[in-house]
């Protein structure tokens, strides 16, 4: 039985999910205009975040907000409860017809993730966690995957693109991870990336340079599927650090390996 409190997030994520899908089919259409899709895609962004502003401040007036398109109030989770939402994670997917994207919400309290939801609309796929209670797929548990050889395994990533530093840093860490793993694959939405992990369809994930609503539900759900979660040099994972790094807990350790001790090539 889910809590009132994931109900709450599930109601919100499902019925801002409800928009994008329809505004996403409406973007297929757009592929040809020579305006292009981008500004209608900003404008799904924006509805899809205020419908979830709606629906959890009536529910819970007190909390603060921490989102993607708008502050909110504050700048990072902090001692208040706060929701951390990501309207639509996998915008540059949207915006190309692609169908991967998710709406990502989460609650942060004194500094941890308590509940987290991503969901996928175009698959219906519906992942759910809440601290110490498990996580779920559509109502089925979730556990992470019980591999233990790094050359069986699947990793994913996240590739920094134009404007974003260390492509060499990235690129030394791949060519590592690709050397000794059954495949690398990057699918441009990190909720789904972690949730993947905590699903056992991906081994581990590694990114860098993301801010607290591309992995803050994320956490919390390969966390209560049994997987480990920290930075890229071992560290405790912060909402506000620098990188990630999501494994099953017999890879973890190898796969921090890999990554960790990488230099720039540039």
């Amino acid at each position: 039985m889910r809590s009132p409190l994931i109900n709450v997030m599930v109601k919100a994520a499902t019925k801002a999910a409800r928009r994008l899908r329809r505004d996403f089919g409406e973007v297929e259409n757009l592929q040809v205009s020579r305006k292009g899709p981008a500004d209608f895609v900003s404008q799904s962004d924006l509805k899809a975040e205020e419908i979830i502003r709606q629906e959890l401040s009536v529910a819970r007036p007190e909390f603060a907000f921490l989102m993607e398109e708008s502050a909110g109030g504050v700048t990072k989770p902090g001692d208040e409860p706060t929701w951390v939402v990501d309207p639509l994670d996998g915008t540059a997917n949207f915006l190309h017809g692609l169908p991967h994207f998710a709406v990502s919400l989460a609650l942060v309290e004194r500094g941890e993730v308590t509940a987290g939801v991503v969901y996928d609309p175009i698959k219906e796929e519906l992942f759910v966690a809440e601290r110490g209670k498990g996580a779920y797929l559509n109502d089925r548990r979730l556990r992470v995957s019980g591999r233990k050889r790094l050359d069986e395994s699947l990793v994913a990533t996240g590739i920094p693109f134009k404007g974003v530093r260390d492509h060499g840093l990235f690129l030394a860490e791949l060519e590592a991870v690709m050397a000794e793993t059954a495949g690398v694959r990057r699918w441009g939405v990190a909720s789904l990336d972690l949730a993947y992990v905590a699903a056992g369809r991906y081994d581990g994930y590694w990114e860098r340079d993301l801010a607290a609503w591309d992995w803050a539900a994320g956490v919390l759900i390969v966390r209560e599927a049994g997987g480990y979660v920290s930075q890229m040099d071992g560290r405790t994972f912060a909402l506000d650090g620098p990188s990630i790094l999501a494994a099953n807990p017999h890879l973890h350790r190898d796969l921090q390996k890999l990554i960790g001790r990488k230099k720039s090539r540039a």
